[in-house]
């Protein structure tokens, strides 16, 4: 936990020292995931997939996000209560939050969503996942979330898309033998 807090406070410390670079954080920790989701249903609707590939790539993608952000989350804030960074120690808070810190929804949302998009095509997964990055660590920049609240998302993240991933390609093999 003291390693935890120690880069909790490495990269809040970064908050409060321009305007500039707080709003930056604040547009990426609150703004670009709705643009990341906005540029997955362009490219999912403007690509060269099959339309088979589009509905799968696009059911995967959503049972995937819905199991990590509302299921397994969920779960776990049911019997985790991590109160938020702003509300145990003193920081520089750029945004607020109502929700147990632990783990991070955002990140288990866009963990699952990058995942699966990558699972489908590297070059756009790779590029989610930088998004992605940006999103977690303005977060924690933000005061609204621990490394540790981070880690939790991502794993949980991209484990349930894998885990997604491999079901549905399963049932889509064997509904097209059928």
């Amino acid at each position: 936990m003291v390693f935890d807090i120690e880069l909790f406070y490495l990269l809040n410390n970064l908050a409060g020292q321009s305007p500039f670079l707080d709003s930056v954080i604040v547009f990426l920790a609150s703004y670009l995931p709705y643009l990341v989701v906005g540029i997955f249903l362009v490219l999912i609707f403007f690509s060269a997939y099959s339309r088979r590939e589009k509905i799968e790539i696009l059911l995967v993608t959503g049972i995937a996000v819905l199991i990590a952000r509302f299921g397994i989350t969920e779960l776990i804030r049911l019997f985790v209560h991590r109160p938020r960074p702003f509300l145990t120690l003193p920081v520089h808070q750029l945004l607020t939050d109502s929700a147990w810190s632990f783990p991070s929804g955002h990140v288990t949302f866009f963990f699952a969503l990058s995942t699966a998009v990558y699972l489908y095509n590297k070059k756009w997964g790779i590029g989610f996942f930088i998004a992605t990055v940006f999103i977690t660590v303005s977060r924690v920049i933000a005061g609204i979330h621990y490394p540790s609240d981070i880690l939790g998302g991502a794993v949980i993240g991209i484990t349930v898309a894998y885990v997604t991933f491999y079901i549905v390609r399963r049932m889509m093999k064997d509904s097209v033998y059928s």
